[in-house]
């Protein structure tokens, strides 16, 4: 089974963050290991506390991990400030690590910021270089990019623009615009330029942790020896399904279902 590692924060209420990214995982039959860079308190409704762990136990966790584990992807998700980006960043620079898939997480759906200002500008000198592939929402892509996105065109401005900076691959997810209802942007140096539609008929819906999941089931189609264009359409018909079977455990946003196509009497057989 090929190994793939999520480093990113923990969601109390399961729905996102390491959680969600471990699910993708196994779903795709790839082995998940985890670095927890934040612990959040929050469910399906809101963030209500986060706490960055320490910069030497995020390190101590990279190490452990690559010391053992034969990772064959990677991705990264809610690194909230400079000095853990720094960290990581030297960690996979010392092992000449390249199958990156970066997630730039920077404010929950609640509205709870995820990512201090000190560490954009770090994470775009650190490790949007290093990225094989980088999936910024509308609102992530916007910071990054520098400039408003009110249109496909301006999603594929800002995809040029963010792999200026290095990127090998840009995904820009188009979510709930109103001009391109759930089509993404996919960029790559070798020349790609395309939208990526979903399959089916798409309802707006708000589900909580959609970003994180399709950042990881990436890595999972990466880890799998997957071309990055493969892997990105493969992770988006994933992605798309699993929203169209999203259910509610709690009293807030509705949750994907990372294992839809598994049956009540699976287990069984």
């Amino acid at each position: 089974m090929k190994q793939a590692l999520t480093i990113a924060g923990s969601d109390s209420g399961g729905g996102a963050g390491i959680q969600a990214d471990l699910k993708a995982f196994h779903a795709h039959g790839v082995f998940g290991a985890s670095v927890v860079t934040a612990v959040t308190a929050q469910n399906t409704r809101e963030v209500r506390r986060a706490v960055d762990l320490r910069v030497d136990i995020v390190r101590a966790q990279l190490d452990a991990v690559f010391d053992d584990l034969d990772v064959a992807a990677a991705k990264t998700g809610m690194l909230s400030s400079e000095a853990i980006i720094d960290t990581v960043a030297d960690a996979l620079e010392a092992r000449h690590f390249e199958t990156l898939v970066v997630d730039p997480v920077m404010v929950s759906k609640s509205g709870f910021r995820l990512l201090k200002d000190d560490a954009i500008e770090a994470l775009m000198r650190r490790l949007v270089p290093r990225a094989l592939v980088v999936t910024p929402n509308l609102h992530e892509a916007a910071l990054l990019a520098g400039f408003s996105i009110a249109s496909l065109d301006d999603m594929k401005r800002a995809a040029e623009r963010i792999g200026e900076r290095g990127a090998k691959a840009v995904v820009v997810k188009g979510g709930h615009a109103h001009f391109a209802l759930a089509v993404d942007i996919l960029w790559a140096r070798d020349g790609t330029l395309e939208a990526l539609h979903p399959e089916g008929d798409v309802t707006e819906r708000s589900v909580h942790g959609t970003g994180c999941t399709f950042s990881a089931a990436i890595a999972a189609r990466l880890a799998l020896g997957e071309p990055v264009d493969t892997a990105v359409r493969n992770a988006k018909r994933y992605i798309t399904r699993v929203i169209r079977h999203a259910f509610e455990p709690g009293r807030g946003h509705a949750v994907g279902d990372a294992f839809y196509f598994l049956g009540k009497d699976d287990w069984e057989s």
